[in-house]
């Protein structure tokens, strides 16, 4: 079982920067797709980017093409989420999560098996 520990969330002006990252611990952690979500106050949880076992499979929300991207370290058991030009609607608490059974990720939640706790994410206008 996996251990998802979230880092890097702020309060940070709208078109400003932020670095999120997720250390995991507890599991061979390249045996698991990796997925970041996002939940802002009121709205249901929304699939934000994704990425394969191996590193080389991504998958984006279209909201957030072009300005997020996300990377892993398998040696290092992180994955990480570079947000550029935020947006006051980025505002949300991001988590990540681990898929313990597929080789890609993919949008669903569900699909998902262990979560981290969130970090807060707050956008400025």
């Amino acid at each position: 079982q996996v251990q998802l520990v979230e880092s890097g969330g702020g309060l940070v002006q709208a078109g400003g920067s932020l670095r999120l990252s997720c250390a995991a611990s507890g599991g061979t952690f390249s045996s698991y797709a990796m997925g970041w979500f996002r939940q802002a106050p009121g709205k249901e949880r929304e699939f934000v980017s994704g990425i394969s076992r191996g590193g080389r499979g991504t998958l984006y929300a279209d909201s957030v093409k072009g300005r997020f991207t996300i990377s892993r370290d398998n040696a290092k058991s992180t994955v990480d989420l570079q947000i550029h030009s935020l947006l006051p609607e980025d505002t949300a608490i991001y988590s990540c999560a681990a898929d313990r059974d597929r080789i890609y990720s993919g949008r669903d939640p569900y699909e998902y098996d262990y979560w981290g706790q969130g970090t807060q994410v707050t956008v400025s206008s």
